[in-house]
């Protein structure tokens, strides 16, 4: 569960889970990018092919970020194991307890605007743990399989890209189904990219307590909401 707090400063978030954080959001950046433009092709250009590379960077770009995300993925899973009780949010959710979706309904009302007082949280608060697990954990590991059964096509038959997630194609219809997948979760994480830096500058403005600069130092500092 989440704590609650008033005033001071808590060590929050260790150095790996910074470093994962912003070497995530680059890859994910990378990814949306070069992923809308394989799904959207440039307009084809003057000369010889033999010229020009520039969608086979583009893929090598999305490949090379893949394997990255992949990477932080699977160490992040392992920092949740041997970190503090923050590095396990991501992959834990307290949906069994009452006081869970109180306070999530809270944070609703917080960001609708329709709540005057903000509670503050060491950690994430209810509503963006629900939402980091949903589309972090969850819509991550989505990414991954589709994407690396996507590339297995590439990679072919007996490779260990095709050994590992080649079952996924059949499963979910053809590689036209599993693309669509695939594209859709960028979009999903995408729009959740921008509603997270909104919240984030936002909370750190309103609520009086830190969530940017927390993800830099690890520190989250609260000030009293007295004036």
């Amino acid at each position: 569960m989440q704590t609650e707090i008033n005033t001071g400063a808590v060590y929050v978030y260790e150095a790996p889970v910074r470093v994962w954080h912003w070497v995530n959001a680059l890859s994910i950046t990378l990814l949306a990018i070069t992923g809308y433009l394989i799904a959207h092709p440039l307009p084809t250009l003057p000369g010889e092919a033999s010229d020009h590379f520039l969608m086979g960077t583009i893929r090598f770009v999305h490949f090379a970020a893949a394997y990255i995300f992949a990477v932080g993925f699977l160490g992040r899973i392992y920092w949740a194991m041997v970190g503090n009780r923050y590095s396990r949010q991501l992959f834990k959710l307290p949906l069994l307890h009452r006081k869970f979706w109180k306070d999530l309904l809270h944070e609703v009302r917080w960001y609708a605007f329709l709540e005057k007082e903000p509670k503050k949280y060491v950690g994430h608060n209810p509503l963006a743990h629900l939402f980091m697990v949903a589309i972090i954990t969850v819509g991550g590991a989505v990414m991954l399989l589709t994407g690396f059964a996507l590339y297995a096509e590439q990679t072919g038959l007996g490779s260990w890209q095709d050994s590992l997630f080649g079952w996924l194609i059949p499963l979910v219809g053809q590689s036209q189904d599993a693309r669509l997948w695939h594209h859709w979760g960028m979009w999903v994480i995408v729009v959740f990219v921008m509603l997270h830096v909104y919240v984030a500058i936002r909370e750190d403005i309103v609520s009086r307590q830190s969530l940017i600069s927390t993800m830099i130092s690890g520190w989250r500092t609260f000030k009293d909401d007295r004036p």
